[in-house]
């Protein structure tokens, strides 16, 4: 037997000589030899500082409800002078009145018996709850229903962006077939179509200081074009790969592009100079808008980040990661100083300038890749599957939900809706969807609040939830 065949029956003899059951013996009192110093003798928990927690968290929670309680109590004093001091606990029971949150409750007070007549201490329990809720959620303000009224077809591949001219005559729309067509708001024909890209057509805006269209596209490509000649006349060359959004300054002539390169880009849209690159995200940036007043650019990106950014000096200025997914959406609202994200775990909206949040919109468990928000106050979403939700804006409610219907022919699959915008009037909303259609939809003229009541149900908590 050579000496390599001997080491290893002496190796295999050496490892034999102990059991399974000696082997994890040892190793289980090694882990706990080892972690007896961190979790065995932890020190003793200091009652102290549980209760200040305690404290804070109920103060965080339940701050104005502590505040009204006690102010209660005060008043009921005052109001019962003769009374012997003792316990508020006390008075409450001696008066059969409720530990309760009264808008004011030196009127209960002063019609005790009343009270007491009329209703329990439960009943004034509810109504009082109920008031909080007011005071913290106000009730939604009533929209009518919205309903499809005109499909559009023309496009051979998904309609993937949309863009209503400032003149509110004329809608612009680009798809995966590298068209642009432009097409009559009030009787859908079509006026024009553009060619000139050789992939999707993602982004298009119009000026509305200028005669200028505005492109840009999966071939790396931002096209301005003359619309009293319908041909392109500038070039703005830097994308790295696909361009996937574009917005226009609202007040100087600057154009802003973002896409696949995880960068956004600033324009001079007259002398074809790139201003900034706004560098920071590390993934793609789907969304872009711009914005009059500080932040003036703001992006969204599939990193899960939202930046708020100073055009001036081309830095960021904010950003926001409450969002777990990506955000594939935002929104500016035309009157009020806020915004709105989009994202697969909800929407969220947020103040301008610094990106406070404000509430999330939750229910539309899908991928929304678009919304559109009008004067009134209407924030529509839309997602891959199809689904379309309104909301109301200020208070979150979400008062109609539809479903894009699919084009006769196309797949089920075929129901996502990619982009959308209202009409400058905000009355009508064209959507741009996966089954190569245009819709338009319109408010239901012969809806009323009976016949479409607000069915309100506050959840207190969505406010504080991030």
């Amino acid at each position: 037997m050579s000496t390599r065949s001997q080491s290893a029956t002496n190796f295999s003899e050496e490892v034999q000589r102990h059991s399974v059951h000696t082997l994890v013996f040892r190793s289980l009192k090694r882990t706990h030899d080892m972690f007896l110093s961190c979790q065995g003798m932890l020190p003793p928990i200091d009652e102290e500082a549980e209760k200040i927690k305690k404290l804070v968290k109920a103060r965080d929670c339940y701050g104005l409800v502590f505040d009204k309680v006690e102010r209660n109590k005060i008043n009921m004093k005052k109001s019962q002078p003769n009374h012997p001091k003792s316990d508020s606990l006390d008075i409450y029971k001696d008066n059969h009145l409720p530990l309760a949150i009264t808008d004011n409750p030196e009127k209960v007070n002063k019609n005790t018996e009343t009270s007491m007549v009329l209703s329990s201490p439960s009943t004034q329990n509810i109504a009082a709850a109920n008031r909080l809720i007011n005071h913290i959620m106000p009730k939604p303000k009533w929209h009518p229903p919205w309903k499809l009224y005109r499909v559009i077809s023309g496009h051979l591949g998904w309609v993937r962006c949309v863009t209503v001219e400032p003149g509110n005559e004329w809608f612009a729309t680009g798809a995966a077939d590298r068209v642009i067509k432009i097409w009559d708001l009030a009787t859908g024909k079509l006026k024009l179509s553009l060619t000139g890209h050789v992939s999707t057509v993602r982004g298009l805006q119009v000026s509305p200081r200028h005669p200028y269209l505005f492109s840009c596209g999966e071939d790396r490509q931002v096209k301005c074009w003359d619309l009293e000649h319908n041909k392109v006349v500038r070039h703005y060359h830097g994308h790295l790969s696909a361009v996937y959004s574009l917005a226009l300054h609202p007040t100087i002539d600057v154009l802003l592009t973002a896409g696949r390169d995880s960068t956004a880009r600033v324009w001079d849209m007259r002398t074809k100079a790139n201003v900034h690159t706004l560098t920071g995200h590390t993934n793609t940036v789907a969304s872009v808008v711009a914005h009059e007043f500080e932040p003036q650019v703001l992006t969204g990106s599939h990193d899960c980040t939202i930046r708020l950014w100073d055009l001036a000096a081309g830095k960021t200025r904010a950003t926001l990661t409450n969002h777990k997914k990506s955000v594939r959406s935002l929104v500016l609202h035309p009157k009020v100083y806020m915004f709105a994200s989009a994202s697969p775990d909800n929407i969220k909206q947020w103040t301008c300038p610094d990106g406070k949040f404000v509430q999330n919109l939750t229910g539309h468990n899908a991928i929304v890749n678009c919304m559109a928000v009008n004067s009134d106050g209407v924030l529509m979403s839309g997602a891959n599957n199809g689904s379309m939700y309104a909301w109301d804006w200020r208070t979150g409610y979400n008062f109609q939900r539809m479903q894009a219907p699919v084009q006769p022919g196309s797949m089920d699959s075929e129901a996502g809706v990619f982009a959308m915008a209202f009409d400058n009037s905000g009355t009508r909303l064209i959507t741009a969807e996966a089954d190569k259609t245009i819709k338009l939809y319109r408010e239901d003229d012969t809806a009323t609040e009976e016949s479409h009541p607000i069915n309100w149900k506050p959840d207190i908590i969505r406010r504080r939830k991030y």
